[in-house]
């Protein structure tokens, strides 16, 4: 699905503004108002596309009078030179738009190539891979529809949408003397029927207390896969079963083979490498 556009539009008009507070001096200076260009955004590295809707609002609020035709949508492939898009209209538009355009665009695609390579390292299994939210700040909308665009699956999107109790939330509580599965217990029945109740361990022996706290997902952090095999056969089925930590390219497919029902890896978001990507005029 799309991001909503009124989302799109608030982040591209604020790094248009980051790019030109007051103007593009050198377009201003060098380029005739009424100077018009055309080019084409052109790939030289194969990936995952991801970027349509920034790249037109990049070019769209620069100037509405700018054109954007795509030739590979959302969460396609694409090789080495093939041009992804053609854009023209007034010059300075153009220009103007050209970098807000790539920066977002190259990372989205980044982020989408990544994911691909993730989910294609599962392949014939049941899990699924999921981003987190660790994510750049502001751009966690945009980031969580690359995810998708490579073949991925969303997590929460945010502190507000589900219970997620996590190994300092757990410090907390034993800190306090609380009982872990009574405090649980106690804080799912404050909860709306709809709310995903999420719970983390780091050890075999903390999980028959959180499926007792009832917990829907239980989030073995930082098991070694022989210990994920292991937690799956507790579970049982009792509930969804996550895994995190150390999921890397090297190391996603054993984590997969264990039984796991989710696989989340911040690496999808928190240190992708952008495509390479260009804009051409022509």
């Amino acid at each position: 699905m799309p991001v909503p556009q009124d989302a799109v539009d608030r982040i591209v008009a604020a790094a248009l503004a980051e790019d030109a507070p007051w103007g593009d001096i050198t377009s201003d200076l060098l380029v005739p108002p009424k100077s018009r260009a055309a080019g084409v955004l052109t790939a030289r590295e194969p990936g995952i596309f991801c970027g349509e809707q920034v790249i037109e609002a990049a070019f769209r609020l620069a100037s509405p009078e700018t054109a954007v035709r795509f030739r590979v949508r959302d969460g396609e492939t694409f090789r080495a030179g093939a041009v992804l898009a053609e854009v023209s209209g007034p010059a300075r538009a153009v220009l103007a738009g050209e970098r807000v355009a790539l920066n977002l665009a190259q990372r989205l695609s980044g982020i989408a190539t990544l994911t691909a390579a993730f989910v294609a390292q599962t392949a014939g299994t049941a899990a699924r891979i999921t981003d987190t939210r660790k994510t750049t700040p502001g751009l966690r909308i945009l980031e969580r529809h690359a995810v998708r665009c490579g073949g991925g699956h969303n997590h929460r999107f945010s502190l507000s949408d589900a219970v997620m109790a996590k190994d300092n939330h757990l410090t907390l509580l034993a800190a306090g003397g609380a009982d872990l599965a009574q405090a649980l217990t106690a804080a799912k029945a404050r909860l709306p029927h709809t709310v995903h109740f999420e719970v983390e361990v780091d050890r075999l022996d903390q999980i028959e207390a959180v499926l007792a706290g009832g917990a829907d997902t239980v989030l073995l952090d930082n098991f070694t896969p022989a210990d994920l095999r292991r937690g799956v056969e507790l579970i049982n089925g009792r509930a969804l079963v996550e895994a995190s930590g150390n999921v890397r390219l090297d190391t996603v497919a054993d984590i997969a083979l264990t039984g796991v029902d989710l696989i989340s890896a911040g690496a999808l978001t928190h240190s992708v490498r952008a495509l390479d990507l260009g804009l051409d005029l022509m």
